[in-house]
C-alpha cells in the first residue's frame, strides 16, 4: 500500500510537520519528509534552469505569512506528484513571522479538501536561511516575496528561486493573487492557479529539465 511505500527524504529539521503519507477520508494526507514513489520512483536534484537533474528536486513555496497560498501551492505540488509518481520534498514558509505555527487559513484548509488533500495539520513558518542550502527550488507566489526572497538569500545560496507562474506558458511574470479578504471563490481561483503551476512543475521534472 502507500504507507509502505513513504520513506524520509533525510532533509533534517527544515521541515515543521512530521508523518507520512496516508489515505484518510479519501484525502490524501501529505508530509513534507516523505518521497513516494507511485507508480514508479523518479529521482531528480540541484540544477540551473533547462539542465538535466540527477536528484530528487526539493520545492519550497513561499508567500507573505504561510497560511492562504503557499500551503495551497504546497499541497498541490503534492497531489501532482504523487499522482504522477514522482519523488519529491515540499514545504512551504512565508517571509513574515505573522503567522508562525498557525494552521492554515480555514479557507485554504477548505479549498484543499474540496480536491482531496488535508492540509489541516500544517503549521505556519518563516523563510530561513537553511533553505536557501536545503531546497532545489524557491519558489515565491508574487513579486513582492520574490524581491524579499532575492534580497534574504546568502551568497552561498544554492536553490534556484523563482516565480511559481513562471512555470506556466501563459502565466509567466504573473502572480497568485492573495485570497486573504476575498471569499471562498477567490481561495477557488487560488488553487487554480497553483494547479496549474503543479502540473507545469511536475511535467518539467519528469522530463528532468527544470
Amino acid at each position: 500500500g502507500i504507507r509502505d511505500l513513504v520513506r524520509s527524504s533525510g532533509l533534517g529539521d527544515v521541515y515543521k510537520r512530521q508523518g507520512q503519507v496516508r489515505i484518510e477520508n479519501s484525502a490524501l494526507v501529505m508530509s513534507p519528509r516523505v518521497c513516494v514513489p507511485l507508480p514508479y520512483c523518479v529521482r531528480y536534484g540541484r540544477s540551473s534552469i533547462r539542465s538535466v537533474m540527477t536528484q530528487r528536486p526539493a520545492v519550497l513555496f513561499v508567500c507573505l505569512g504561510n497560511i492562504c497560498r503557499s500551503p495551497l501551492a504546497e499541497a498541490a505540488f503534492r497531489k501532482r506528484s504523487a499522482e504522477a509518481g514522482l519523488c519529491v520534498d515540499a514545504d512551504s514558509a512565508g517571509t513574515a513571522d505573522y503567522h508562525v505555527g498557525s494552521p492554515p487559513d480555514p479557507r485554504s484548509i477548505a479549498e484543499a479538501s474540496l480536491h482531496g488533500a488535508d492540509i489541516s495539520n500544517y503549521a505556519g513558518r518563516q523563510l530561513h536561511m537553511r533553505d536557501f542550502l536545503r531546497f532545489t527550488h524557491i519558489l515565491a507566489l508574487d513579486h513582492s516575496n520574490l524581491a524579499d526572497v532575492q534580497a534574504l538569500a546568502p551568497p552561498d545560496a544554492t536553490a534556484r528561486i523563482g516565480l511559481l507562474m513562471d512555470a506556466v506558458e501563459d502565466g509567466k511574470n504573473a502572480a497568485v493573487a492573495d485570497p486573504y479578504h476575498g471569499n471562498q471563490d477567490a481561495f477557488a481561483e487560488t488553487w487554480n492557479d497553483v494547479d496549474r503551476a503543479a502540473r507545469a512543475l511536475v511535467e518539467r521534472f519528469m522530463r528532468a529539465v527544470i
